[in-house]
């Protein structure tokens, strides 16, 4: 049984981790817009109200999108469990302790010592 490759949910799951950090990163992109235009209908110029956006979006997001972080971590920590679980397993495989049907295969493709 495989999992599903990088951001995409397994059966039965919420979205996966590219789905979520797309959705975030989306989110934070659109509180600095909202801050900027805020900021530029309050009459400050262009560059210094984006500049002013970037720094006020990210305590506002902290804030804001608690929720959409928890789900974040939650997918990031399920992604690192899984691909550490497939490095064990990959290891197992690789130090030969892999299941009785992959030794099979193993015995097959590897040559007599005596055989030179």
């Amino acid at each position: 049984m495989t999992s599903p490759p990088t951001g995409q949910p397994a059966t039965g799951q919420g979205p996966g981790l590219a789905a979520t950090v797309g959705l975030y990163a989306l989110a934070r992109l659109a509180l600095v817009a909202v801050v900027t235009v805020l900021m530029l209908l309050a009459g400050t110029p262009f560059l210094i109200a984006v500049l002013v956006g970037l720094i006020v979006a990210l305590p506002l997001s902290m804030v804001l999108f608690r929720g959409l972080r928890s789900r974040l971590d939650s997918a990031l920590a399920e992604s690192r469990s899984r691909r550490s679980a497939e490095r064990s397993a990959l290891r197992a495989r690789l130090r030969g302790e892999g299941v009785a049907a992959d030794s099979g295969e193993l015995a097959q493709r590897q040559p007599d010592p005596g055989e030179h």
